[in-house]
């Protein structure tokens, strides 16, 4: 049975390569918001969009953060890998740069977001894991997450476990 995560990713520029990791099938989560549902939620200010992300993480066991070429230091973004952490949940980060965009593109390697923040006395990149497929290749990228998500999964959760 597929765990149920909450997917966080850079909403406009990454949603297309979001829905093809969210495909794949091996993973249950939170729907995807439409555009025109995001921006009901974020004409609401900073508390609306709070209370989406709690609704939408409550009840996940891990969040997978896609990491495209400039989600790290946004502000949701942040919010969410905290949240995530101060809640007990596994988490853990895909880069998805060379999956290509509805246009067909592939976009920059991004930063790591966990570089953001620090456990204790050390950065939180020592303890997550930010995954990035070995490919150029959007095909073989797509491919080496199917095969690895659900692990990665399980791992993220263990590694949050003993920490």
């Amino acid at each position: 049975m597929a765990r149920k995560v909450f997917t966080s990713f850079h909403y406009k520029p990454d949603n297309w390569r979001a829905s093809q990791v969210r495909n794949i099938g091996k993973i249950e989560g939170n729907s995807p918001a439409t555009a025109n549902r995001w921006e009901e939620v974020t004409n609401g200010g900073d508390t609306a969009i709070k209370k989406w992300i709690d609704d939408n993480m409550s009840g996940k066991s891990c969040v997978v953060l896609l990491v495209g070429e400039n989600t790290a230091g946004r502000k949701w973004i942040k919010h969410e890998i905290k949240k995530a952490w101060d809640d007990g949940r596994g988490i853990f980060g895909i880069h998805i740069h060379n999956l290509k965009d509805s246009q067909g593109n592939q976009s920059e390697k991004g930063r790591n977001p966990f570089e953001d923040f620090d456990i204790g006395d050390k950065n939180m990149s020592s303890i997550v894991k930010c995954y990035n497929p070995p490919y150029s290749s959007s095909k073989y990228v797509y491919e080496h997450i199917e095969e690895n998500i659900e692990d990665w999964i399980e791992k993220a959760i263990e590694i949050r476990n003993n920490q």
